[in-house]
């Protein structure tokens, strides 16, 4: 396993000297921002952020993300020249050393929370989703935290027109095109490619959402029958229902190598479709995140983790989620963690001797 830490930037607040100082820490997990979606980005911007990383001993193999045009999901107007330009990103990528590319294909948005900072009770702030507050919303005229702010209302309301006319079927029918165009580049850079869970992982204002389950998760694989064609097993994107056994998610697909990237986070569950983001200690959420850990050091993970979002502790202010404090503690405690089972590990097997 390498314990990697997501970066934006120069824009960042926080810097790769702090990221160097967390123990066991081997990389960042990065993209070029400010190029827009769809467009390749130049070979330059790709080993510039490599040559900062690798500055502060930091490694960069891992790209998160490389976005999807929504010309690709829907199969319209310019969709195939942007999925030549990923391809193109797939190899300068690779060039640069990247062995994973994190990407997902949800339509319109990454991810919906419902406020970007509610208090907690110990005075901490995290995101949180609460179903009440999402259904009284019309997203044709109010955007949520999560959307994409340089959409107008009414390009807003044409793209979720247009997802609810092509369903989920369609849907899977683009996506499953978009696969068998870029796995066959993937296979030639060498490069994994993991989609990343819908988050939350159900149909939102009647868009359809698909990487939401096991039984979607089999369909995404079965797409492609190749090791670099995977998955971001994100714990607390799939996480936020209790239909989801995470535990026996991470035993079924890193069993068969088919997880490239592990996101670590909790969540307490609500009950009713709602859930609060918390310390990644288990005791905190809703999630084993030891039994997790297990699971993948049961199948001897090698891939990429990181811990994901943390609340805001300790008064730092900054992008929500995406602190210093709370994510450092999240990546200790996963280290520590596995160095326990590497540990125990060891101790059964002197033992056996």
């Amino acid at each position: 396993m390498k314990m990697t830490f997501r970066w934006y930037g120069e824009s960042d607040p926080i810097s790769l000297e702090y990221i160097s100082q967390i123990p066991n820490m081997s990389g960042i997990v990065s993209a070029i921002y400010d190029v827009p979606v769809g467009e390749v980005w130049s070979q330059e911007s790709i080993d510039k952020l490599k040559e900062d990383a690798n500055s502060y001993g930091l490694e960069m193999e891992v790209i998160e993300s490389v976005p999807v045009h929504e010309d690709i999901k829907l199969r319209r107007g310019n969709y195939l020249t942007y999925i030549e330009n990923y391809k193109e990103n797939i190899r300068r990528l690779a060039k640069a050393g990247v062995k994973c590319i994190c990407y997902n294909f949800m339509p319109v948005f990454d991810w919906t929370r419902s406020v970007l900072d509610y208090k907690l009770e110990d005075g901490s702030t995290a995101l949180v989703y609460y179903k009440e507050d999402v259904d009284k919303l019309d997203p044709k005229k109010l955007a949520l935290p999560g959307w994409d702010a340089s959409y107008t209302p009414e390009e807003m309301s044409e793209l979720i027109d247009a997802y609810q006319s092509i369903g989920e079927e369609g849907l899977w029918n683009n996506l499953e095109y978009f696969i068998n165009e870029i796995i066959p580049v993937a296979i030639e850079c060498d490069v994994n490619m993991a989609i990343h869970p819908d988050d939350p992982p159900w149909p939102i204002f009647g868009i359809p959402r698909i990487i939401t389950n096991e039984d979607n998760l089999d369909r995404f694989l079965s797409l492609y029958n190749d090791k670099h064609h995977g998955l971001t097993l994100c714990s607390g994107s799939l996480g936020c229902t209790s239909d989801n056994d995470i535990a026996k998610l991470v035993d079924k697909y890193a069993s068969v190598g088919r997880i490239h990237f592990a996101h670590m986070r909790n969540v307490k569950i609500i009950g009713d479709g709602s859930f609060e983001e918390s310390a990644h200690y288990s005791s905190c959420g809703s999630l084993d995140m030891v039994d997790i850990m297990r699971k993948y050091h049961k199948h001897g993970f090698k891939g990429y983790m990181r811990p994901d979002h943390g609340r805001m502790i300790w008064g730092e202010t900054g992008k929500p989620g995406y602190g210093l404090y709370d994510r450092a503690l999240g990546a200790m405690y996963l280290s520590g963690v596995w160095e326990t089972l590497e540990k125990l590990e060891g101790d059964n097997n002197e033992s056996s001797v």
